[in-house]
């Protein structure tokens, strides 16, 4: 799929990505969230009788969104909050989940990537692959060393293929011991094993295809009935693919960054 970066703008002949301006594009994004974790997932979202879902987090996040190229739709989105920005939220949200102590131990810059969802009509290979080429390129431009986050995988058969993914994760996707982060509260094992154990949700895919890892074990979300599992990706760990497109377009850019970087 051929991509251009432009001024922290992407697009492709169909899909156009960019960060969210103002608060009507983030209310857009926030609805859209809404729709796929309580409208989909069911949820439990505070103050989900707004049909919106919106934290505290969201003021110090910069959202990135992906839009249909004719009419401006958001069909997917997520969010990045930097360390800078997490020092002044009071910390990362994953941190309601791990034990974030290795985190704060790395050196260099870390960002962070959560509430990540995509429309049900659009899900699709080119659209995960425009919303993380645009996450590349920010973490890139932006001189990060670490970029993590929490993917999550659904518990409604009981956490059987959660297991299953799991085990596939510790088995070809490990992190080594000092990067690994402890859940506060852990996923129970499953009773049985899935009859799909290779089939990896695709967020995850996504990074491991980047080249990222899994930290140890999964987080059980009770409100969104999900496993997170703690994904890090080191820049000197990035698939040399993704690495030498996004060089080479930082060397391109000509326009002004985005913010709260």
């Amino acid at each position: 799929m051929r991509m251009d970066v432009i001024n922290g703008t992407s697009h492709n002949h169909r899909l156009v990505t960019t960060f969210a301006h103002n608060a009507q594009d983030l209310l857009e994004a926030q609805r859209l969230r809404y729709r796929v974790f309580a409208g989909e997932l069911g949820a439990r979202i505070k103050n989900g009788d707004t049909g919106v879902d919106a934290d505290r987090y969201d003021p110090y996040c910069q959202h990135l969104l992906v839009r249909e190229a004719h009419g401006g739709r958001i069909i997917a989105c997520t969010r990045i909050l930097t360390d800078r920005q997490a020092a002044l939220a009071g910390g990362f949200y994953s941190g309601g989940e791990f034990r974030l102590d290795m985190i704060q131990s790395l050196p260099g810059r870390v960002m962070e990537v959560g509430r990540t969802c995509v429309d049900a009509e659009f899900r699709n290979g080119a659209v995960i692959a425009t919303l993380w080429q645009g996450l590349a390129g920010f973490f890139m431009q932006h001189g990060f060393d670490y970029l993590f986050g929490c993917a999550s995988i659904s518990l409604a058969d009981g956490g059987i293929y959660a297991n299953a993914v799991l085990n596939r994760l510790r088995e070809q996707h490990l992190a080594p011991p000092w990067h690994r982060v402890h859940p506060l509260d852990p996923l129970p094992a499953a009773d049985a094993p899935s009859q799909d154990p290779t089939r990896l949700p695709p967020l995850i895919k996504a990074y491991v295809s980047l080249g990222a890892r899994v930290c140890g074990e999964a987080c059980w979300d009770r409100d969104f009935n999900c496993a997170d599992v703690f994904m890090l990706l080191y820049v000197g760990d990035l698939n040399p693919r993704y690495a030498r497109h996004f060089l080479e377009h930082r060397r391109e850019s000509r326009g002004p960054a985005p913010v709260l970087a």
